[in-house]
């Protein structure tokens, strides 16, 4: 029998520190090959600076890395000729067209895929003479994963890839990202939107202060949540807090913004009662919603804070 490939991507004890934090404390990651991997957490919390460690562009102080089975410290060029970046933000020349920059990046790797077939699958064909400069911000955006993409990689680094893009090209990322795993690739993806995590991660980590606090898949996560249902209501005067969690199928509150969530139970047990504590008390009720748990909840739950806050 042969023995099993080695993960996609590997790191134990993972650490890194600047003068004034620890952007990245002890962090310890698996990742398959095949699979969709999210890390995700507030601004802040150490994604981008583990992911840059994992593409080899920034030095880990402490730990071990190995990308598919190999160190950085080895034949770095031949593994980088393996793997795919989109940063947060690249700069390109304005000057060269989309084409240009797409042949220029092909130019890097040995072999890769044709570059008219890569400027179609993110619909920038019709862009091919623009010139760089003149791109709008989520064309630049595309360009950046085209060109993550022209090596023909086996693991695809995308660090926040929608930020700032309109649905409708968030969609149309998704559907390269779910392209790519269906022809064997490997995704990993860091970002703060959940309906983007749900929709494509098979496994989520959550990280905060640089620490991955909770590991699973989406549902997994959502399932570990005292309750399953979410009511965010804003009145004024405000209840205390202890007096909501002793209504009946209550299981958590906190602050979500100007307002508090409830995990309930049942929202039949417990929208009434929370409607006549607000009318005993004389509170106005300003603001009542429920919704499904989501990921974002589940990061509330554990830290406290909001996914957005910097």
């Amino acid at each position: 029998m042969l023995p099993a490939p080695a993960p996609a991507i590997l790191c134990r004890g993972l650490r890194k520190r600047y003068p004034d934090v620890v952007a990245v404390d002890g962090l310890d990651l698996e990742v398959r090959r095949g699979e969709c991997f999210g890390l995700l957490g507030p601004n802040g919390a150490g994604k981008t600076t583990t992911i840059e460690i994992l593409e080899g562009l920034t030095n880990a102080d402490e730990g071990d890395v190995a990308i598919l089975g190999e160190r950085w410290s080895g034949n770095t060029q031949a593994l980088k000729e393996r793997i795919g970046i989109s940063l947060q933000e690249t700069r390109f020349n304005d000057k060269l067209t989309v084409a240009e920059t797409i042949r220029l990046f092909r130019s890097f790797y040995r072999t890769g895929r044709d570059h008219d077939d890569v400027l179609r699958r993110l619909s920038l064909d019709e862009k091919a003479n623009a010139r760089v400069g003149k791109l709008s911000g989520g064309q630049r955006q595309r360009l950046a994963v085209a060109c993550a993409l022209v090596g023909d990689p086996e693991i695809l680094f995308l660090d926040e890839p929608t930020t700032g893009l309109d649905p409708q090209s968030r969609l149309q990322l998704w559907e390269v990202v779910t392209k790519f795993r269906k022809e064997g690739g490997t995704v990993l993806l860091t970002t703060h939107y959940m309906d983007e995590a749900e929709r494509l991660c098979d496994r989520v980590a959550v990280i905060d202060r640089g620490r991955v606090i909770r590991l699973g898949t989406p549902a997994e996560l959502i399932g570990a949540l005292e309750a399953s249902t979410v009511v965010e209501l804003a009145a004024d005067p405000m209840p205390e807090a202890a007096r909501l969690l002793a209504l009946p199928g209550v299981q958590g509150c906190h602050a979500r913004g100007p307002n508090l969530a409830l995990h309930v139970e049942s929202l039949p047990r417990t929208v009434p009662a929370l409607l006549a504590e607000l009318e005993g008390s004389g509170a106005t009720l300003l603001h009542l919603s429920t919704h499904h748990a989501t990921l974002e909840d589940v990061f509330v739950s554990l830290t406290g804070r909001e996914l957005r806050d910097t």
